[in-house]
């Protein structure tokens, strides 16, 4: 399966530079928040293909006015052709707003799903907004990982965890895929393009 995985900005070259066909190669796409609503359903229509979305932290208004002909996973395990794809948006809590969390509360929303991931014996690809804490993250609260996405990474090892929220132009030295135990990270930042079996 071949996987288009986007986040935080509108890639020009998916959008502003966009051919006929030139999504065609992928068999998904998953998108990882603050994306806008437009840019999320333009994707889903030229590729033709589902597009499966976890929310930002500045997505607030997806709640009233999600995108339309999109999948969100947010708080569930979504299967696509036998894969399995377990999805928890937002990011840690730095003020007031929608889709932002503690470290409590981003436990408890895992603990609820906890039902379906026994049911599907596990999950294949962890997608989320926030990244995982010391992994890809920052020590302010506003780009601060989660320390209970490393539990569910210890305890299921799933093949990809893509994430977004830590942008690219934040430095010189973020990188796009990282390697934790045997699940490859991706930091899903504008674009980058994902394999799975």
């Amino acid at each position: 399966m071949r996987i288009l995985a986007v986040a935080d900005v509108e890639s020009r070259y998916y959008y502003d530079f966009y051919t006929p066909g030139k999504l065609a190669e992928f068999d998904l796409i998953l998108a990882c928040g603050d994306l806008s609503r437009a840019y999320l359903e333009f994707l889903v229509t030229m590729a033709n293909k589902p597009l499966l979305y976890v929310p930002g932290n500045h997505d607030g208004d997806f709640e009233t006015h999600p995108p339309e002909g999109c999948i969100c996973i947010d708080d569930r395990l979504y299967v696509h052709n036998g894969v399995r794809f377990l999805g928890l948006g937002g990011s840690y809590r730095y003020r007031q707003g929608t889709y932002m969390y503690t470290e409590r509360e981003m436990a408890r929303r895992i603990r609820r799903l906890w039902p379906s991931i026994q049911r599907y014996g596990g999950y294949d690809v962890l997608v989320t907004h926030a990244p995982a804490r010391h992994l890809n993250d920052y020590d302010s609260l506003s780009h601060r990982g989660f320390d209970c996405f490393n539990g569910l990474l210890d305890r299921y090892h799933p093949s990809l965890f893509v994430h977004g929220h830590i942008h690219k132009n934040y430095g010189v030295n973020i990188p796009q895929r990282t390697v934790r135990g045997s699940t490859t990270v991706i930091n899903a930042y504008d674009h980058c393009v994902l394999e799975i079996q």
